[in-house]
């Protein structure tokens, strides 16, 4: 097993509010990349799980929604591994378009 990548993002908009913007954005992100579909989205509480797939292969992990951060950890077949690199700066940039306050 391959060990998770794991991304913080720092964000000032409260627990709630990061949730409310989040409840939509994988299924939004998926739609705007061509080789990501996601399997499952579920949440519980201030946690989701999600199971998504890219280039035939799938990927799980969670996002744990604190009041001024957001953690995604993702766990990347080994086919993927060598892409985890792109995924990480992927998954930062837009997690913080995400969770950039407008003024």
């Amino acid at each position: 097993m391959s060990r998770p990548l794991v991304v913080s993002i720092p964000h000032r908009l409260g627990k709630d509010e990061a949730v409310r913007r989040l409840q939509s954005g994988l299924s939004r992100a998926a739609s705007t990349l061509p080789v990501l579909s996601v399997d499952e989205e579920r949440w519980e509480g201030d946690k989701m799980f999600f199971r998504v797939r890219a280039l035939g292969q799938a990927a799980s992990g969670h996002v744990e929604v604190a009041e001024d951060r957001v953690q995604v950890e993702v766990t990347l077949p080994w086919l993927l591994q060598r892409f985890a690199e792109v995924a990480q700066n992927a998954i930062r940039s837009r997690g913080q378009l995400l969770l950039t306050k407008k003024s």
